[in-house]
């Protein structure tokens, strides 16, 4: 059946603002747009937008999906204002568990604390005996009571290991804290197997579609094979939800870890709306944990400059792999001396011909970095709801010498770097407008100033950009998606508002009416009330 959408404002983002009348969908594809009179003769049904606005299908760039699930179902810490709240919401939330249970919680920060205090392994014991496990809002730091150290062997003697560290207290004793690769040593020890363990990622993942298209989001690129056990465990959620006449577009980057595994399986594209992409690596940590590598050290510690991941050596071998298989790679590097170390060994094992590596985050980059960005078959993976996440505490750890190249989004656009936009879910908000927001105003909403360094800020056009034409530029399939075009998908975000007109805040107040993935509505609001 050939339908077409009309009588609404419909930007196609081939231009800033521009605008058809019409849009003729079959088959999954948009087969023409012009106007309505032109077009009528061509459809047989014709779908009143009612005046509301369409953009095409937006796409968070950078997220973990079955973690956005996960934490839908697990304690939510993200508005504890105190260590003693933190305490009070774990007590709670032991109290309705199974003896034995694990007790997950997710997205707690010290910097939303008026002291800073962070509760320590002694304060969990004495809520429970069994494992409990605090995940720092940037997931690179976890709290730990001691029966789940205890899962990890971890002790007194326990040394650090590569690419981590374990928190102690003055006295050498453990407080619980665990910092990058040292949270491996008690997460791989929690059971990852069998039918009812891919069921509950199943179930997480679900929840996380259904989540992610009441925002309007058409798609997502995510990164978990390396997180649940063996990699087959999260695919087989993969290829059973999305599999399962579930129209939402997945690219699944590979962790260093299993990627080789997967090749060697000849893992593939094994269902339309399900796409394997680059080979994910982590150069260094976060801001939040002091963990993310600097070229000087941090402004409130001269003895910590933060950690690499890998030496030059290893992250050398790694891009080599991906190489190998001529295949691009996805980085996380947050510091500038991750940023260095990467585009360093990029400019030394240049991406094949119709591949794009991806460089995610780039919060504190050099102006010299930028210049061999641009050298660069690269798109940049950026979060921009990090900046009113991680100011103003940040500029105590990077000082004020540095801030002028902190989160420079605009200045990488300006610059004519291709630029994605995504939220690093469950890390932070999964809806678009809280990003776009972000993006726009570099600040809460409820903050009453100009916004952090507000020299930074994008247009709204240029935020809207990000997530539709960034994001498909991020796979390499600008061709097919990112616009309202002839011959591209029919991906449709139909909010209740123009994102483009009112106040900012307006903006911010969006809902999505509508989401369409190949041309089927697979979100409406009015259904699901």
């Amino acid at each position: 059946m050939t339908q077409i959408w009309t009588n609404g404002i419909i930007y196609t983002m081939e231009n800033e603002f521009s605008t058809v009348e019409a849009v003729l969908v079959e088959e999954g594809g948009i087969r023409a747009v012009g106007t309505f009179e032109a077009l009528k003769n061509q459809a047989d049904e014709v779908i009143d937008l009612q005046g509301a606005t369409m953009y095409p299908g937006f796409v968070d760039s950078h997220l973990h999906m079955v973690a956005h699930g996960e934490k839908l179902q697990r304690l939510d810490l993200t508005h504890a204002t105190s260590a003693e709240q933190i305490l009070a919401l774990v007590s709670q939330a032991a109290a309705t568990l199974e003896a034995g249970q694990w007790l997950f919680g997710e997205g707690w920060s010290e910097h939303n604390f008026q002291d800073g205090r962070i509760p320590t392994k002694e304060e969990l014991d004495q809520i429970s005996e069994a494992p409990i496990l605090l995940t720092r809002v940037c997931h690179h730091v976890v709290l730990a009571n001691s029966a789940a150290l205890a899962t990890g062997h971890i002790t007194m003697q326990t040394e650090d290991p590569p690419g981590g560290k374990i928190g102690r207290h003055a006295d050498g004793h453990l407080n619980g804290l665990l910092y990058e690769l040292a949270i491996n040593l008690v997460t791989d020890e929690i059971p990852k197997e069998g039918e009812a363990y891919i069921n509950s990622l199943e179930t997480a993942l679900n929840q996380a579609v259904e989540n992610m298209l009441s925002y309007g989001l058409t798609g997502g690129h995510t990164e978990e094979m390396s997180y649940f056990g063996t990699y087959t465990n999260p695919l087989t959620a993969y290829q059973r939800v999305i599999g399962n006449g579930q129209n939402f577009r997945v690219h699944l980057l590979r962790h260093h870890n299993v990627f080789q595994e997967m090749m060697d399986a000849q893992v593939g594209d094994q269902q339309p709306f399900l796409e394997l992409g680059a080979m994910k690596i982590y150069a260094d940590g976060s801001f939040g944990g002091s963990t993310a590598a600097l070229l000087a050290p941090y402004a409130n510690d001269e003895s910590n400059k933060g950690m690499l991941i890998h030496t030059d050596e290893q992250m050398e071998q790694l891009i080599m792999l991906a190489r190998k298989h001529q295949e691009a790679v996805a980085i996380h590097m947050i510091g500038d001396a991750g940023v260095e170390q990467v585009i360093t060994l990029l400019e030394k094992h240049p991406v094949f011909p119709g591949k794009r590596d991806r460089l995610i985050h780039c919060c504190l980059v050099t102006a010299e970095q930028i210049e061999r960005m641009k050298n660069l078959s690269v798109i940049l993976d950026l979060q921009p709801a990090f900046v009113p996440s991680d100011f103003p505490w940040v500029v105590d750890k990077i000082g004020p010498n540095r801030k002028s190249l902190a989160y420079a989004w605009k200045t990488f656009i300006d610059e004519g770097l291709m630029c994605a936009a995504g939220t690093d879910a469950p890390i932070e908000a999964i809806s678009p407008m809280e990003t776009i927001y972000a993006a726009v105003e570099r600040k809460k909403s409820s903050d009453t100033h100009n916004g952090y360094i507000p020299e930074e800020k994008v247009t709204r056009f240029e935020a809207v950009k990000m997530y539709t034409v960034g994001s498909a530029q991020a796979t390499c399939k600008e061709h097919k998606r990112g616009m309202i075009k002839a011959g591209y998908d029919a991906d449709f975000t139909i909010f209740d508002r123009d994102l483009f007109a009112g106040t900012t805040e307006d903006m911010r107040q969006a809902q999505a009416l509508k989401t369409v993935v190949a041309g089927k509505v697979v979100f409406n609001r009015n259904n699901n009330k």
